[in-house]
Parts: structure tokens; C-alpha cells; sequence
């Protein structure tokens, strides 16, 4: 039957016939008895997990709104639904409707309000659902994937994956199970919008949560996770039991524990370092496999100076300053390696820079390297009221020569920058006469022994330039900057990736 065709008064019974649809329900003689509505509700309730009192208040809330397009906007009524026995009270103006009154009201449009209503507090719940999963991990089927967006489904509610949050390399293929982490929930009209990400490191943490039960049974804890997702992972742990080897209780037996995460990490790789309160134990131990020679540090710029011999230089560093960059964000420190060698010569070029300025003193220069400034840079950041403590000079010359090694850190970077330019165009340069030569190469011979000479020494130029491109790249965040006051020296060659995971 019709809604429409229905009497006045049973209109707005029969409305809930639509409101409810899906549920079951049993109607008598069409018209609804209060026993109908808590009944209606209770489903609600169960299967759609919406608070019973949200349910209650969108029906008040509907046939108020109904009520006053019947009666008018300015009316003085109220509607109220007894939770106990579901019956209707409504009041205009002080005084109570009756029930063929009551089932005048606009069915129409107290169906559209309801229908809102409930949409809108089934939205709500699966908000406060998924927030409160914000960073833990959920697994789902994955819906479509195009090599953009993925689409998740996790039961309740289809999340997305985007391009962005998915691991470098990997490939995802409708109908696999993916697990994730939530990192995002917000509201697009009716509809919850759910946000996953794969290379946040919480994924890395929740993922040792379940391959490692003691770390459920706080016997083992992880105190620090730095991520480069797909490349490698560094994981500091500790454990409260001395005598409980941490890293290799996160390992497993031959192994087996870390494989489990690698594996759901597209292989990436993890290495597991041990935790130390003392900055001086933690970062030897997060540029592991490097061996460290000492490590100094500077408080008040936040920066740790480790030394290394020549042959760990590179290592240390890492592939494209991987390895320095990842114990730098493990260690929360911005970690500067070099050499003995290395570290004189900046100390030595830092302080007679600094002595350059007006009103700087060999003294407070010292003072200034002893504190890690080694460059224009360093200085143009320091905070005044510690310069002016550690100097003994008046606010005016602190700002003043804060201003010069501003200006000088600035003119250094032009000049840094423009050497790197005029060594890509040489080696454009050179590559291009390299390639022209070639078609004539396998039939003319060298002309003479002075071109082989040329020829080697402009190889071997080449190739020290592109080790210095390749330590530039590692300077940033990753601290591998052995940099004057003058101009940017990148330290360390390009080595190969370290490979230090526990197995």
C-alpha cells in the first residue's frame, strides 16, 4: 500500500515503513503500535551500531519540524517520545494534540528528516569508530586497484589507499588482503571518508606488535622507529629485563619474527639497534653497521659530531646518506660525520671566518666552535639571548653580526650553487664530446701518448666531481655536511647500501 493513499492519521505511522526498510518488523492492521517504534529502534541499535537516544532525538527532532510546517514556524510546539513505552506527546501551545492531530503532520517531510537524521548518525558513529583507530592497523580486501588509488574495504565502510601512502615498488591487486594503518578520518557529507597509509612508520610498530608477544607483555619495548619506506627501517628497542637480549628476542629464531614483518613491508629492510638513554651509546648504535670512533656533542644547536676512520666514512653515511639521515631521525639529533682530519680543518676554517666578522673575537669564536657552530649558517640561527651570554656582547652587535652571517651564509649558498652548475654543464660537456668520439674511436687510434695522459686525468676528474655530487646529496637532514664558513664541502664518498639487519 501507498503512503499516500493512507488516512491522515496513519500517515505518519506508516512513514517509518521507509525509514526502516530492511529491518524486520510486523505491521497490524497497518497502523503501528508504540511497541513498533522501540522495536525499530532496538535494530537500529544493533545493526547499525547507532546509539538508541540518537535514534529517539531524530524522531523527536523529525515531526517537530514536520509538526511546525503544518501549524506554522512561529508555533509554540513540542514533540517528545516516551523511551519506555514509545508513545508520541506532542504540545502546541500549552496545549496537548490529540492522536488524529498528531497524524495530520507532514509525512513526507518528517520521512525526509528522519531518513537525514540517521544517515547522519550512522556517519557519526563510524567517525568516532575510526578515530579512534587513528594509527592502528586494520586489514581489508582490497576493491580496485589501477596503479593510483586503491580502494579498501573493511566491512563497514570502503577506505582508500592513495598513491602516496603506498610503498615505493609494490604492486596491489583487487580481491588481496592488505593490512595498513589508519591514518586519516574525516567527514564528505554523509559518507565517512577513511584514509590508510602503508608507510607511516606506526605500521612497522603495530607490525612488531604482533609478530613479538613480549612486546604485548611489556618485557620488550620500542622506543624509537625512522622509516624510509620500501628502502629500510631503524628500530630501537630496549628491554626491563637485563638479561633479556631485546634485539634478538625481536629477531626469532633464525630470524623467523623480523622475516614475517619484512615480508608484509614488501621486503623492506630492518634493522633492530639497542636503545640507550646516553646519546653517546645511541648513535654509535643507530649508524651501525659503521663502527664509531667518538662521538661530541653540541646541546645547544642540537647537533652530534661523530668521527670515523676514512674507511667507515662512506659507510656510515650510507647510500645517499640513507644511513645517516635514518639514525639522525632514531636518534633525534642531527648527526654530522667526519673524520679527525676533517674536523680540524673545519674548526680551523670556522674560526678564522668567525674572527673575520666586526666585534668577533678569536676568543668568541672559539667559544662558537666549541658549541658546533662551524659555519655562516650555524651562526645566522643562533638565538640571540645564548650568543649574548656566551659573549658577553650587547643585543645591538649580536643582531648586527647575526645580520652579516646571514648575508655571507646566503652568498656562500650562491656560490655553492653555481660551482655545482658550472660542474654539471663540464660534465654534460664532456659527455657529449665523449659520445661524438665514439663512432671514430674503434678505428683511430690515440694520437699520442700525451692524449691517453689527458684522456685518464680528465676521467679521473670526473669522477672526483661526481663523488663530491654524490656527498652533497647527503647533506640534507642527514648531517654528512663537513661545511665551512665560506662554502659547503661535502665529506664522504657514495658507498654501498650497509646491510645490518639481526638475522
Amino acid at each position: 500500500m501507498s503512503c499516500n493513499r493512507l488516512p491522515g492519521p496513519l500517515k505518519v505511522r506508516a512513514v517509518f515503513l521507509f525509514v526502516f526498510s530492511g529491518l524486520s518488523f510486523q505491521i497490524t492492521n497497518v497502523v503501528m503500535n508504540p511497541q513498533d517504534i522501540l522495536r525499530y529502534v532496538d535494530s537500529l541499535h544493533r545493526e547499525k551500531n547507532i546509539d538508541k537516544e540518537l535514534v529517539f532525538i531524530a524522531i523527536e527532532s523529525a515531526l517537530q519540524t514536520a509538526a511546525k510546517r503544518q501549524y506554522g514556524e512561529e508555533a509554540d510546539i513540542t514533540v517528545q517520545l516516551d523511551r519506555e513505552n514509545g508513545r508520541i506527546h506532542a504540545v502546541l501551545a500549552g496545549e496537548q494534540l490529540g492522536e488524529d492531530q498528531i497524524g495530520r503532520i507532514g509525512a513526507q517531510t518528517a520521512k525526509q528528516v528522519i531518513i537525514q537524521k540517521v544517515k547522519e548518525a550512522e556517519r557519526d558513529s563510524l567517525m568516532l569508530e575510526y578515530r579512534e583507530q587513528i594509527g592502528d592497523i586494520v586489514s581489508g580486501i582490497i576493491g580496485r586497484a589501477d596503479g593510483g588509488v586503491a580502494t579498501v574495504n573493511l566491512g563497514n565502510v570502503e577506505a582508500i589507499l592513495p598513491r602516496s601512502e603506498q610503498i615505493p615498488g609494490e604492486t596491489l591487486h583487487a580481491g588481496e588482503r592488505v593490512r595498513a594503518v589508519v591514518f586519516e578520518v574525516r567527514a564528505t557529507g554523509n559518507r565517512v571518508r577513511v584514509v590508510l597509509s602503508r608507510t607511516r612508520p606506526q605500521l612497522v610498530q603495530r607490525l612488531f606488535d604482533q609478530e613479538i608477544p613480549e612486546i604485548g607483555e611489556e618485557i620488550i619495548s620500542i622506543q624509537s622507529i625512522s622509516r624510509e619506506p620500501g628502502y629500510r627501517s631503524k628500530v630501537a628497542v630496549s628491554s626491563v629485563d637485563s638479561q633479556i637480549d631485546p634485539i634478538a628476542v625481536c629477531v626469532g629464531y633464525r630470524g623467523s619474527r623480523i622475516k614475517a614483518v619484512r615480508e608484509e613491508l614488501a621486503g623492506e629492510h630492518i634493522d633492530v639497534v639497542r636503545y640507550s638513554d646516553d646519546p653517546e651509546v645511541l648513535i654509535p648504535n643507530a649508524l651501525q653497521p659503521a663502527e664509531v670512533e667518538q662521538v661530541l656533542l653540541c646541546d645547544m644547536i642540537g647537533r652530534a659530531i661523530v668521527l670515523v676512520q676514512e674507511d667507515q666514512l662512506s659507510l656510515a653515511i650510507g647510500r645517499r646518506g640513507q644511513n645517516v639521515r635514518l639514525g639522525s631521525k632514531l636518534c633525534g639529533w642531527d648527526i654530522e660525520i667526519m673524520t679527525g682530519s676533517e674536523l680540524e680543518d673545519q674548526i680551523e676554517r670556522a674560526v678564522t671566518g668567525f674572527s673575520q666578522i666586526a666585534g668577533v673575537t678569536e676568543e668568541i669564536a672559539q667559544s662558537l666552535v666549541e658549541q658546533g657552530y662551524l659555519s655562516y649558517d650555524d651562526l645566522s640561527v643562533i638565538e640571540p639571548d645564548q650568543f649574548m651570554e656566551m659573549s658577553g656582547l650587547s643585543a645591538e652587535d649580536v643582531d648586527r653580526i647575526v645580520e652579516v652571517a646571514e648575508t655571507m651564509a646566503e652568498e656562500a649558498e650562491q656560490a655553492a650553487a653555481e660551482e655545482r652548475r658550472v660542474r654539471r654543464d663540464r660534465d654534460q660537456t664532456q659527455k657529449e664530446s665523449g659520445a661524438a668520439g665514439g663512432a671514430t674511436a674503434t678505428s683511430t687510434p690515440p694520437a699520442s701518448e700525451n692524449s691517453e695522459a689527458a684522456a685518464e686525468e680528465v676521467a679521473e676528474e670526473v669522477a672526483e666531481e661526481v663523488a663530491e655530487e654524490v656527498a652533497e646529496a647527503a647533506v640534507p637532514e642527514g648531517s654528512a655536511e663537513s661545511s665551512g664558513p665560506s662554502a659547503e664541502d661535502a665529506s664522504g664518498d657514495e658507498s654501498a647500501e650497509s646491510a645490518t639487519e639481526k638475522d
